[in-house]
């Protein structure tokens, strides 16, 4: 996404990875579209949403951060996940909630504060990606439970690809002059970024409690700052460090419970 920002605008690279991930799906979903009924449109619609908020506040966060830190801070709809899950089942967070939520906000802070103690712009904006894809989470678990994964996916990419190439046509201008590095950059993007990865989790979410499924993939966030050291020489200070740790070790608290340091042997 980084990479391809450079030529092309965010809702047009959003338009096209959601509607050629429902493309892609197509095949495999036309048999299976007599099943649909109000709840799939509105199931698959409200998945579609979050996840097209989550990804556009994530990308335009992108063009004025690193990826390392875009990576970490969209993951704190880890810490996000239990309390909107009680807003949903009224299940109340524990303590080890309340406390990953006390050292993420820390964690946050190292990673997003500069010396003035001022927020970067494209930082805020991912950590409002993050609560968009909490609810992202948190609707999937809901619906997915008494659908089809596949059609739920499908129209999930379908609703967010209308809706960024409708904002694509109104708010951008066309992309123009590109590479064949970005088409390359988009085709990875659309089969296995899009359609891999989010059909994976779909599936994924049918089989796993919303909580366990959220600190899985929080995972991204320790493959996106390697990638951001690699790929794009970000340069790893103490402060940062710092912030990443706390900010996983929030993950992990929440999640596990610190189970492990109590299990028998």
């Amino acid at each position: 996404m980084k990479s391809v920002l450079s030529s092309i605008p965010t809702f047009y690279i959003l338009a096209i990875r959601f509607c050629g991930a429902a493309l892609i799906l197509l095949p495999a979903g036309v048999r299976k579209l007599k099943s649909l009924n109000k709840t799939y449109f509105l199931g698959g619609s409200l998945m579609g949403v979050a996840l097209l908020l989550g990804y556009v506040f994530q990308t335009f966060g992108l063009q004025f951060t690193t990826p390392g830190k875009n990576a970490f801070l969209t993951s704190v709809y880890c810490v996000i996940v239990p309390f909107l899950y009680w807003g949903l089942v009224k299940r109340k967070p524990d303590k080890y909630n309340a406390a990953a939520a006390a050292i993420c906000i820390v964690g946050v802070g190292f990673i997003s504060l500069d010396s003035n103690l001022g927020i970067g712009f494209g930082d805020l904006l991912t950590i409002i990606c993050g609560i968009f894809f909490a609810v992202h989470i948190v609707v999937t678990s809901h619906v997915v439970e008494s659908h089809d994964p596949v059609l739920l996916a499908m129209l999930q990419f379908a609703s967010a690809g209308i809706a960024a190439l409708a904002c694509a046509l109104i708010f951008e201008h066309a992309p123009v002059g590109m590479q064949a590095a970005d088409i390359i950059s988009l085709i990875y993007l659309t089969f296995i970024a899009t359609t891999g990865c989010l059909l994976m989790q779909v599936f994924g979410q049918k089989y796993t409690p919303p909580s366990q499924a959220a600190v899985i993939m929080t995972l991204e966030s320790v493959f996106g700052a390697i990638a951001s050291v690699v790929i794009y020489r970000e340069v790893l200070t103490v402060q940062l460090v710092t912030g990443f740790a706390l900010t996983f070790i929030a993950v992990v608290i929440s999640e596990t419970k610190l189970s492990f340091l109590f299990r028998k042997s």
